[in-house]
């Protein structure tokens, strides 16, 4: 299993959820609003055995007219035509920005999902509350083309995909967030998207405030952490900015 973190660079983001970047070599982060969270946007790659997957979507920014995950992808060498599976954890904006991106030029032009030979897993509670809830967290202008797309495979509740990415709905962080676990030549790499976003939430009882359920996300990653050290996982962190990858798919990671 080949794992790529695809890192849209560091941010803060305040109580007007907006993410504004930060250059982690210069920038202060005391001159940042009071309160404002200091975080990497990186969703990952995963090359297995029978697929080309991307797991979150990222910010949607484009670099240099280029869809900034299409760019991170080349990079690494694969084609974004080639992305075979799009997992998603949540649809909030900092998660999903690069699901879809405008067709053509001129505020008419239809959005299309940003990866056309890839399926895409959504559950489909979760794409109704993003309309419920609207632009605060959720930008729902880029999640219309998943209500019609036959590129879209609704998940309801937990199950496994191909015998080998199992997930499973736990809420914490919103009420049908979802967490990811591969199995491919006999290593496990586990995703928890944001309630498990940073390795040093995973080793303490941090409650976050900004969770739909915190206490619960606090167990869930305890839980995890614990069952990872002891069957070898390989955690991936979408919101770390110094750790995205750890365990033994990553050979920076202490023994």
């Amino acid at each position: 299993m080949r794992i790529i973190p695809l890192s849209e660079g560091a941010f803060t983001i305040d109580k007007t959820k907006r993410f504004v970047p930060f250059d982690t070599a210069q920038d202060d982060l005391q001159e940042r609003p009071v309160g404002s969270l200091l975080v990497e946007v990186q969703p990952f790659a995963v090359v297995t055995t029978d697929d080309i997957l991307v797991i979150d979507t990222g910010l949607g920014f484009e670099k240099e007219g280029q869809l900034q995950l299409y760019s991170n992808l080349l990079q690494a060498g694969i084609d974004p035509a080639k992305v075979t599976k799009v997992l998603m954890s949540h649809l909030h904006k900092d998660h999903a920005g690069g699901i879809s991106h405008e067709s053509g030029s001129g505020s008419i032009a239809p959005r299309k999902l940003s990866f056309p030979n890839a399926k895409y897993y959504v559950q489909r509670r979760e794409l109704e509350y993003a309309f419920e809830k609207g632009p605060s967290s959720y930008l729902t202008e880029e999640l219309e083309p998943l209500k019609t797309s036959p590129q879209v495979v609704f998940l309801d509740g937990d199950g496994v995909l191909d015998g080998y990415i199992r997930y499973t709905v736990t809420g914490a962080h919103c009420p049908w967030h979802q967490v990811f676990w591969i199995v491919d030549g006999g290593e496990t790499t586990f995703f928890g998207g944001d309630v498990a976003p940073q390795l040093q939430q995973m080793k303490s009882r941090f409650v976050a405030k900004y969770d739909y359920d915190g206490k619960l996300a606090m167990e869930l990653r305890q839980e995890w952490w614990r069952k990872g050290q002891e069957e070898g996982w390989t955690f991936l962190f979408y919101h770390d900015v110094k750790t995205p990858v750890f365990g033994p798919s990553d050979p920076s990671t202490p023994r």
